[in-house]
C-alpha cells in the first residue's frame, strides 16, 4: 500500500506521519495553551504578579510537547498487534515508518528533554522522572496487558492518569522554580485537565452503527450509540462543574459559571444533535467540538485571566 509515500526520504515519511499521528503545529498550539494555563492557575493561587520568565516557560512547552509525543510514540508499540491486524491503513502498518525508526525518534527526543532541563532547569528533572516513569508503567501495560485490555474504561482511567502528571510538570515551571510548593488550588485544575482527557477520548471514538470498526474500540460500540453519547455529555458537564469549581477557588467571580455554562450548551450541542440523529458528520463535530472545549477549559481557567492582569 502507498509504496511511493513509503520509499521516500526518513523526513518525507516523518512528515506524513506527524500529520496524521501526531500534527504538530495543531498539537502544539494546545500544548502550549495547556502549559500556559497551567502556570498561570498556579500563579494565580498563589497570589504572585506577572507571569514566569519566558525562557522558562519556552523550555516547559518544549518539555509537555515533545512529552506528548512520547505518549505517542508508546502508543504505537502498545497498539501495533492489533493495527497490524485492523488498522493496517495507519503509517505503522501500511510501511510509512517503523517501530525501529520510531524507537530512535524517541531516544533522540528524550535524550535533548534531558539534556535541556538537566542543563537549563535542573529542578525540574525531579518532575520530568515522575512522569517518565509513569509512561514506562503504561507502555507495560502495568505488567498485566491481557487482563487491562479486557477492562476498557479500568484501561483508559489509569492511562489518562499521564495528563495531570504532565500539569504537574507544567506548573512546576511556577511553584518549583519559584522556590514554593503546589498550592492546595492545583488540585482542582489537574482534575479538570483529567477528565478533559476523558472528554477528548470518548469525543474521538464516537461512531454511528455503519462506521464502526472491527477490533477497533470505539465507545459507541461498546455502549451503544446513545449510552456511548451521552457517557461524553456527562463526562463534559461533571468538567464543567470542576471548573466552575476551579474558578470559584481562584477568585474569578460569578460572570465565570455563566461562561462555563455558555461553553458547555455550545459545545454538548453535537451531541445532543447525534442522539436525535445519528450522522458520521455529527460523529466529527462532536470530535472536533471536543477539542474546542478543551482549549476553551485552559483558556477560561489560566489563561485569559493571566493576559488579562499582563496586558
Amino acid at each position: 500500500m502507498a509504496k511511493g509515500e513509503n520509499s521516500k526520504s526518513f523526513l518525507a515519511r516523518f512528515w506524513i506521519y506527524q500529520k496524521e499521528r501526531f500534527p504538530f503545529i495543531a498539537h502544539g498550539l494546545l500544548i502550549a495553551a495547556f502549559t500556559f494555563s497551567a502556570v498561570s492557575y498556579s500563579r494565580i493561587c498563589r497570589g504572585q504578579e506577572g507571569f514566569i520568565h519566558w525562557q522558562d516557560y519556552a523550555i516547559g512547552v518544549f518539555a509537555t510537547v515533545t512529552l506528548f509525543f512520547l505518549v505517542r510514540i508508546f502508543d504505537e508499540f502498545k497498539d501495533k498487534d492489533d493495527d497490524a491486524k485492523y488498522r493496517t491503513y495507519l503509517p505503522v502498518p501500511r510501511g510509512l515508518i517503523s517501530l525501529k525508526e520510531l524507537k530512535y525518534i524517541g531516544i533522540v527526543v528524550g535524550v535533548l528533554q534531558i539534556a535541556m532541563i538537566a542543563i537549563l532547569q535542573p529542578r525540574m528533572l525531579y518532575l520530568y522522572l515522575l512522569v517518565i516513569g509513569y509512561l514506562m508503567l503504561m507502555g507495560v501495560e502495568f505488567f498485566v496487558p491481557n487482563w487491562l485490555k479486557k477492562r476498557q474504561i479500568l484501561y483508559i482511567t489509569s492511562h489518562m492518569v499521564i495528563i495531570p502528571l504532565i500539569d504537574i510538570y507544567a506548573s512546576g515551571l511556577d511553584w518549583l522554580l519559584g522556590d514554593d510548593s503546589p498550592h492546595w488550588g492545583l488540585a482542582w485544575f489537574f482534575a479538570v485537565s483529567y477528565m478533559n482527557g476523558l472528554v477528548l477520548e470518548f469525543g474521538r471514538k464516537l461512531r454511528t452503527p455503519e462506521t464502526e470498526e472491527e477490533g477497533v474500540v470505539s465507545y459507541t460500540g461498546l455502549y451503544g450509540t446513545s449510552g456511548g453519547t451521552r457517557i461524553w455529555i456527562g463526562l463534559m458537564f461533571v468538567t464543567m462543574l470542576l471548573a466552575m469549581g476551579a474558578s470559584h477557588y481562584a477568585g474569578f467571580g460569578d460572570m465565570s459559571y455563566v461562561i462555563l455554562s455558555i461553553i458547555f450548551v455550545v459545545c454538548a450541542l453535537p451531541g445532543f444533535l447525534f442522539l436525535k440523529k445519528p450522522t458520521k458528520k455529527l460523529t466529527k463535530f462532536m470530535e472536533y467540538s471536543s477539542a474546542l472545549w478543551t482549549i476553551l477549559m485552559y483558556l477560561s481557567l489560566g489563561a485569559i485571566p493571566m493576559l488579562k492582569a499582563l496586558f
